[in-house]
């Protein structure tokens, strides 16, 4: 990956995480991390995590009746999301790493 592309990424997960918000910068740390973000939305972000494709409207509603607001909600999720998009990424690059020559990667 690019340092510019590195970059921009490492902007968005510190915006998604430390930015202005409605939930607090733990609980997204918490679901981007996968560790047990707040008791309301755990299901939901685990689901987001391990299973995202299977997410439904249900799974959103379950999270507002244990009094999650739909702006807290919308922020867990996306940190959820974003945490195991940079695990994938991570691992993927990490694969790569120990597979390609040095001399194919200074090309970059």
């Amino acid at each position: 990956m690019s340092d510019e592309a590195h970059h921009l990424r490492q902007q968005v997960i510190n915006r998604v995480l430390q930015g202005p918000g409605v939930s607090s910068p733990e609980a997204r740390r918490a679901a981007f991390d996968n560790t047990g973000a707040n008791s309301s939305t755990r299901d939901l972000t685990s689901k987001v995590v391990q299973n995202a494709w299977k997410v439904t409207g249900n799974d959103v509603a379950a999270a507002k009746a244990t009094g999650a607001s739909d702006d807290e909600i919308f922020e867990l999720v996306i940190a959820a999301a974003l945490g195991q998009s940079t695990r994938q990424l991570d691992a993927a690059m990490r694969q790569l790493d120990e597979v390609l020559p040095a001399s194919t990667k200074e090309g970059q």
